[in-house]
C-alpha cells in the first residue's frame, strides 16, 4: 500500500494567551504577551518570579469533579484541548470506526504538580497518606490515556517524551500511523504544566530562565541582543490528523496537509545545542525531502527560538545552512515571544500557529525584538504581524537530549 495523505481537520489550544484557538491567535497577531508575575504560589524566593500560566483555565468549567480529582493539571489541559480539537473537526457528530482512531500526545515532564504534592504529603504525614491516584496522575501517558477514554478512541494510543520536541515527535508518529494504514484519525500534539515551584527552581538552577522580574511581558525576546533565557510556561496544543480521503468523505474542513516530517538526534550534549545547529538542520532537511519541496518553497518558519543566548544563534545558523540564500527571504518568527516556552506542548501550539497563519495569510510577529543580536540577521518579523501569501510553512521543535522535530504543512 502506498503512503496515504495526511491532513489536519481539528485544532484545540489552551495557552497563556487564552483558552481557545481564537484567543490564542488573536493574542499572537495583536502582539500581546501572555507572560506575567506568578500568583499560583509564592514565587518571591525564586530567581525568576514570572511565567506563562494559563490563568483563564478553570478545570471546573470543562470537567466534572470526579475527573479533576483523578488528573494532574497537564492531563486536564491535554483533555480539554483534545475535546476542542475533536469538536472543531466535527467528529462528535461524524461516523468513524473507534478502532481506527488513535491518540499520540507528547509531554516533556508529565504530572509534576502531583509529584510535588504527594512528596510533601509523604514527608509531612507519612507513607500511608500518599494518594492512591499518585501514579495514574503523574505518569506521562496520563494525557493520552484520558483522551482515549473520554473520546472513545481505541486505535494506537501512545505518549511521547522527548523534552521540548515531544509534541513535534508525537505529530510525526501520528502522521506515520495514518500514512501506513494503522489509523484513519489520530488526536495528537502536546501538553505541559511544569510551572510549579520545583519546575521553576530546577530550570532556574540551570541558569536557563530569564530573570527580568521587573518587566515580565518583555522577558521573552528571541534573537534580541538583550535576551537572557527562556520563560517557563504551561499549555496544550492538540490537533486532529486525518487521512485525506477519510476527511473528504465526511465533508470535513481541512486546514492543511501534513506534507513532511523530520526527526533527528544531535548526539552531542544533553542540554547545549550544537553551535552550528547540525542536528536541527538535518531535521529540516529530512522534513523537506519527505515533503518533496525545495527550501525556496517554504514561505514561513515558526522557529523553536526560545530566547536563549546560544539556542537562537544555533537555529539561525541551521536555517542559513539548510536554506542558503533563501534564508534571508523567508519570514521567520518565534511565537514563544508571546507565550513563553511550554516545553513538551510547544510543538502542538506552534503547529496551530502555522495553520492559522496559512488560514489568514498572516505571519505572527516576534514581539520584544528591538535590537537583533549581531549573529541574528534574518527576517524575524519583529513586533508587528505581517500580511503574506502563504502556501507552505515549517514548524521546528528542539529539545534537551538533542531531540529535533520538524513538520512541513501546505495549503490544500
Amino acid at each position: 500500500m502506498g503512503a496515504r495523505r495526511v491532513v489536519v481537520t481539528g485544532l484545540g489550544a489552551i495557552t497563556p494567551l487564552g483558552c481557545s484557538v481564537s484567543s490564542f491567535w488573536d493574542g499572537l497577531v495583536s502582539a500581546r504577551s501572555g507572560i506575567r508575575s506568578i500568583t499560583a504560589f509564592d514565587a518571591s524566593p525564586f530567581d525568576a518570579r514570572f511565567g506563562g500560566d494559563c490563568i483563564d483555565f478553570k478545570a471546573t468549567d470543562h470537567l466534572d469533579i470526579r475527573q479533576i480529582k483523578r488528573m494532574d493539571r497537564f492531563a486536564q489541559l491535554a483533555l480539554v484541548a483534545a475535546k476542542q480539537a475533536f469538536k472543531d473537526a466535527g467528529l462528535p457528530n461524524a461516523g468513524f470506526v473507534p478502532t481506527r482512531a488513535g491518540v499520540m500526545i507528547g509531554t516533556g515532564i508529565g504530572g509534576l504538580t502531583e509529584l510535588e504534592e504527594q512528596h510533601k504529603r509523604l514527608i509531612d504525614k507519612g507513607p500511608s497518606r500518599v494518594s492512591a491516584f499518585t501514579i495514574p496522575k503523574l505518569m506521562t501517558n496520563a494525557g493520552s490515556g484520558h483522551i482515549s477514554i473520554e473520546l472513545g478512541l481505541q486505535g494506537p494510543n501512545t505518549a511521547v517524551a522527548t523534552a521540548c520536541a515531544s509534541a513535534g515527535n508525537a505529530m510525526g508518529d501520528a502522521c506515520n500511523a495514518i500514512r501506513h494504514g494503522v489509523a484513519d484519525i489520530v488526536v495528537t500534539g502536546g501538553a505541559e504544566a511544569a510551572l510549579t515551584p520545583l519546575g521553576l527552581a530546577a530550570f532556574a538552577a540551570m541558569k536557563a530562565l530569564s530573570t527580568r522580574n521587573d518587566s515580565p511581558a518583555i522577558a521573552s525576546r528571541p534573537w534580541d541582543r538583550d535576551r537572557d533565557g527562556f520563560v517557563l510556561s504551561e499549555g496544550a496544543g492538540v490537533l486532529v490528523f486525518e487521512e485525506y480521503e477519510h476527511a473528504k468523505a465526511r465533508g470535513a474542513r481541512i486546514y492543511a496537509e501534513v506534507l513532511g516530517i523530520g526527526a533527528t538526534g544531535d548526539a552531542g550534549d544533553m542540554v547545549q545545542p550544537d553551535p552550528e545547529g547540525k542536528g536541527s538542520g538535518r531535521a529540516m532537511e529530512v522534513a523537506l525531502r519527505d515533503a518533496r519541496v525545495s527550501p525556496g518553497e517554504i514561505d514561513y518558519i515558526n522557529a523553536h527560538a526560545t530566547s536563549t543566548p546560544l539556542g537562537d544563534i544555533a537555529e539561525t545558523n541551521a536555517v542559513k545552512r539548510v536554506f542558503g540564500a533563501h534564508a534571508y527571504k523567508v519570514a521567520i518568527s518565534s511565537t514563544k515571544s508571546a507565550t513563553g516556552h511550554t516545553l513538551g506542548a510547544s510543538g502542538g501550539i506552534e503547529a496551530i500557529a502555522c495553520l492559522k497563519a496559512l488560514e489568514h495569510n498572516t505571519v505572527p510577529p516576534t514581539i520584544n525584538l528591538d535590537n537583533p543580536g549581531p549573529e541574528c540577521d534574518l527576517d524575524y518579523v519583529p513586533n508587528v504581524a505581517r500580511d503574506a501569501r502563504l502556501k507552505t510553512v515549517m514548524s521546528n521543535s528542539f529539545g534537551f537530549g538533542g531531540h529535533n522535530a520538524c513538520l512541513v504543512f501546505r495549503r490544500v
